[in-house]
């Protein structure tokens, strides 16, 4: 009985997790209005949310911090660098490529690298439930943005890679995390995690850019500020919490809910659009959800 409770809040906190992330879409859509680049947006976002990571780090220490060796801090140090700093800038380049439909298509092939990194490297079994649900969501990701599917330049299969990396990394990370959570405890290695990538970011901001933040609006800073805190605060921890009760294989595949959310919360907060072969593929994913958080009988 005790672990159905586990999976079952694991379960919310994952949904919770994903949709806030997702809403980071729609903000940063609100955020473009007032004519700031993505480089900037990112450095905002990364700038407001550190000194929280910071107040936790602090604040938590790692449970086993007697035991956990340096090779640990360093496995944080790479995950944090490609988990979500990699990942982010890959995705951000591939896009200059290709349509945002075929980024989502691509990028939402990490659910299927979580179980096969985790079956080389940590030697953890696919399951038949694993591998129907990844198979189901999927295909609904694919139906979902089909309409937006475009390849109309040379540059498309550098854009793919590019995009294929993003996933890769954000897998990776994934992986790594189900690995790393239990040595560190969920807040310390979230913590961690995310002030490597915040300060990853800040240098690339040092080294390349230099451009004068004072200028924007200050309805923009109070929008990047939101997104700090509930599309990217609250979530990373929520979903690392997730990972530590459910493991990285099955969340990814919750995580497939991500794309879905965004298009209708793009519908009700942004007026966009939402087909009726974009809702046909919102259910055909939240069935393969269904598939992988069911109770065996």
């Amino acid at each position: 009985m005790k672990n159905t409770r586990l999976s079952s809040q694991g379960i919310i906190l994952a949904i919770i997790g994903v949709v806030l992330f997702s809403a980071k879409a729609v903000l940063v859509k609100l955020a473009y209005k007032y004519d700031i680049s993505s480089e900037h947006l990112l450095l905002f976002r990364m700038l407001f949310s550190l000194p929280i990571y910071l107040v936790f780090a602090v604040y938590k220490k790692p449970l086993q911090a007697q035991k956990n060796k340096n090779s640990d801090y360093l496995w944080i140090l790479f995950f944090g660098f490609a988990g979500y700093y990699l990942a982010s800038y890959f995705d951000f380049l591939g896009l200059q490529y290709i349509k945002a439909g075929l980024e989502r298509i691509i990028l939402f092939t990490y659910p299927t690298l979580v179980i096969i990194i985790s079956w080389i490297f940590l030697k953890k079994r696919i399951t038949n439930k694993q591998l129907y649900a990844i198979i189901i969501a999927y295909i609904g990701v694919v139906i979902t943005f089909w309409g937006e599917l475009q390849i109309d330049n040379t540059h498309t299969i550098l854009g793919i890679s590019f995009i294929f990396l993003s996933a890769f990394m954000y897998a990776a990370y994934l992986v790594g995390s189900g690995w790393l959570i239990p040595k560190f405890g969920v807040i310390t290695f979230t913590s961690y995690a995310m002030i490597v990538s915040c300060l990853c970011i800040i240098v690339q901001y040092m080294v390349f850019d230099r451009q004068d933040l004072t200028n924007y609006p200050l309805e923009l800073y109070i929008i990047c500020i939101i997104i700090a805190v509930f599309s990217t605060i609250i979530p990373s921890y929520l979903v690392s919490a997730a990972i530590a009760k459910l493991g990285a294989s099955d969340f990814s595949i919750i995580a497939s809910l991500g794309p879905v959310s965004t298009i209708v919360l793009a519908y009700f907060f942004l007026g966009e659009n939402l087909s009726h072969i974009q809702v046909f593929g919102a259910v055909v994913v939240i069935l393969g959800i269904y598939v992988i958080t069911k109770k065996d009988r």
